[in-house]
């Protein structure tokens, strides 16, 4: 059967949002299918990474402009393409910064949109219906734009389908109640115009959608009462029918309504059995409910359903088996799977059994079993391995997902940690796991003598989660102490917010040590920091003759010249580990704070939330970022590939928390010898980098010199460097 996963946030509000506008215009996929562009309903067009739900880039109209199409992006010359103002076609590059440099054109006649499909040519639709090529219209802007439809005529929708290698424009217009279908067919350039029967009169379709299969374009389209409709129109048949032609139409399903005629709902054809339906309440539900639905129009039945809280716009895209819907106040993703359909699983009585031994021939049910349940003789072999475990079977019977979730609410810990456990030994639980987590959280708010943490890591663990699904999980950990999940949460959660990221690091700067030591931690994170640890006691060994110098030591390094690095080296070997080479913190303190250096952020979100560290903390802080630094700048970090935070990622955060707190910091006595120290961190490095660029042309020069085959086992060679 069909179902839908749990979803996540891929972007907050925008800022055109509205009470009746969702402040989506568009969504557009981009180069692969975890990439798309956002285009909000004023000025504003955002690059997302899907997985991490991160912007990756973002442009600006200036303000009095309006981005009045969605942006597509041309796979064929990697450019972005959108409409200001109706008439001014702007075209840019992911490594632009202001649009306003970017190249423009203004056309004679306003768009309706531009349409782009992967590996085509970009294509404008203008709004009285006329149809140009991008490098077409470019190349004359002002060239003049036919009329297609008449003056009372109006584009409702569009879309653009690739047919046997041809594209072609589709779209619907509306004139004094009726609908009209055109087909624009670009080479040969041929259009075709059909008439949609009528439904009701006043009534106008809601949403329309497009397919192309078994060539044979498919349009589906959904009214207020409910009724989703499809036509179909053979791509053969476009450059031999003339005039307006009749479109038939089948009803393709029957939806409920509720109590009175949808308003804000969208239909979309998912594949030729399935379509996802948005805004139409769920047949089982109460009234006041927006759902997100998958229906079979094969078989008529309902196969998945979501709630989708916050008010719905109608609106609804699909790209790679992902589901795009603008709901509340955020943009969610919603994966989804249709697999193949079949009575058997429409009716809900088709199980698949798991037999141990994989050789052994499956059974193929036959009708009395799905009709009547009549169990299919199994062969000898499955049968005598399946008495062993019959009476234990039969004694404790296997509970559904459902009966856990209503087992959560009121059982005993020992009791749910035991059915969950089962759970997810004997079934595949990512469509069901952030609701299991979900129930498991609310509960352990709600009741302080509840908790189970082994089973929410193992929750955590299926890898089916982030924290938008459950966004109270990882405060609840930090609520219960229960450090090793909140180092799940920061390992496994691409989308924990800068807010949660800092509420974790003040909680693991602030603990006493003690606190940290009780619980267990992830063993190779704990393995690297226990290296580092050790070696506290050895040697502190060179980078390319790069060794941090001590405080008293920097200060004479001027009167003793380039020489100086070395030399401190050489004598730190004969002294004790000077403190700032000591890790300030214990180990499992800095495991943790190790999963806060790692866990991605925005600098313009993180800087607010990080200024609400105290001058204690952030001195503490500093000064184990400055031993992870020290152990990075002597190549002192184990390369065993363990988990740990790069170099990059250690000065980033440096940077980070001298600009949220310098002042306070200069103002602070203890903390006066640790920015000396990095100020002297940085003047070594400078120095370092400054020596080794009076010797990069004879580097260069070395390394284009040809090796010689013929060497024996002994031999001098003499380079001159110029």
């Amino acid at each position: 059967m069909a179902a839908l996963y749990e979803g996540y946030t891929l972007c907050g509000p925008v800022p055109a949002q509205t009470l009746s506008n969702s402040g989506v215009q568009g969504i557009e996929q981009e180069r692969d299918s975890d990439h798309v562009v956002v285009t909000d309903s004023t000025r504003c067009v955002t690059l997302y990474k899907v997985s991490d739900q991160k912007p990756l880039g973002s442009w600006t109209v200036k303000q009095g402009q309006t981005l009045t199409c969605s942006a597509v992006f041309n796979s064929q010359t990697k450019e972005y393409v959108a409409i200001t103002d109706y008439k001014v076609i702007r075209i840019w590059k992911e490594e632009d910064i202001l649009l306003e440099k970017a190249f423009k054109a203004t056309v004679s006649s306003d768009v309706w949109k531009v349409h782009c499909v992967d590996g085509a040519e970009p294509v404008v639709l203008f709004q009285k219906g006329a149809v140009r090529l991008l490098d077409s219209l470019l190349s004359a802007p002002q060239q003049p734009i036919e009329d297609v439809l008449s003056q009372e005529e109006a584009i409702r929708w569009s879309a653009n389908i690739v047919a046997e290698t041809q594209q072609i424009v589709v779209f619907t217009t509306e004139q004094k109640g009726d609908h009209f279908l055109y087909l624009q067919r670009l080479n040969p350039n041929t259009l075709q115009r059909y008439r949609l029967e009528r439904e009701e009169p006043g009534v106008a379709p809601l949403s329309f959608s497009a397919s192309y299969r078994d060539k044979h374009i498919r349009l589906l389209y959904l009214y207020p009462n409910g009724h989703v409709y499809q036509s179909v129109v053979s791509v053969r048949g476009l450059a031999t029918e003339e005039g307006t032609q009749a479109l038939p139409r089948s009803l393709l399903l029957a939806l409920p309504v509720g109590e009175g005629p949808l308003e804000a709902a969208s239909a979309l054809h998912l594949d030729e059995a399935h379509v996802a339906v948005v805004g139409v309440p769920h047949p089982s539900a109460g009234a006041g409910k927006d759902f997100l639905c998958i229906w079979n129009t094969n078989f008529q039945t309902l196969q998945a359903g979501k709630e989708m809280a916050g008010k719905i716009y109608g609106q609804l895209w699909c790209y790679s088996n992902k589901l795009f819907i603008p709901h509340g106040k955020s943009l969610s993703v919603i994966p989804f799977v249709c697999p193949t359909s079949s009575l058997a699983y429409a009716l809900g009585k088709l199980k698949q059994a798991k037999t141990e031994d994989s050789k052994a021939p499956a059974s193929v049910p036959s009708w009395n079993n799905i009709l009547h349940g009549e169990k299919a003789q199994p062969s000898r072999m499955v049968e005598a391995r399946k008495t062993r475990t019959t009476r234990k079977t039969l004694s404790t019977p296997c509970l559904t997902t459902d009966q856990v979730l209503v087992l959560i609410k009121t059982a005993p810990v020992e009791d749910v940690q035991k059915e969950v456990e089962g759970l997810l030994s004997r079934s595949d639980l990512q469509p069901s796991v952030g609701r299991l987590v979900s129930v498991l959280v609310s509960r352990s708010l709600a009741d302080p003598a509840f908790y189970t943490p082994s089973t929410l890591a193992q929750l955590v663990h299926t890898r089916g989660l982030c924290h938008s699904v459950c966004p109270d999980l990882v405060l609840l950990a930090l609520e219960r102490k229960d450090y090793f999940l909140c180092q799940l949460c920061l390992q496994f959660f691409p989308d924990i917010p800068e807010a949660v990221t800092c509420a974790c690091l003040m909680t693991f700067i602030s603990m006493p040590d003690v606190d940290a030591e009780k619980g267990s931690l992830e063993p190779d994170s704990v393995s690297f920091m226990e290296t580092l640890i050790a070696q506290e006691r050895g040697q502190v060994g060179l980078q390319n003759g790069f060794s941090p110098p001590s405080l008293d030591e920097q200060h004479s390094d001027a009167h003793r010249g380039g020489d100086a690095i070395i030399t401190n080296a050489e004598g730190k070997e004969k002294t004790s580990t000077p403190t700032e080479q000591m890790c300030p913190v214990g180990l499992h303190k800095a495991v943790l704070l190790n999963e806060v250096l790692q866990t991605a952020y925005s600098d313009t979100f993180l800087l607010p939330h990080l200024k609400d560290l105290s001058s204690q903390h952030v001195v503490l802080f500093l000064q184990y970022l400055q031993f992870l630094y020290l152990k990075f700048a002597q190549d002192a970090v184990p390369q065993m590939g363990l988990r740990s935070p790069n170099l990059a990622q250690i000065m980033d955060w440096v940077c980070l928390v001298l600009d949220a707190h310098f002042t306070v910091l200069v103002m602070t006595p203890e903390a006066k010898g640790l920015l000396r120290n990095l100020h002297n961190f940085v003047k070594s490095q400078v120095r370092l980098v400054s020596e080794l660029g009076k010797i990069e042309s004879s580097l260069q020069e070395l390394n284009k010199m040809k090796e010689k085959r013929d060497i024996g086992q002994y031999s001098i060679e003499v380079i001159e460097l110029f």
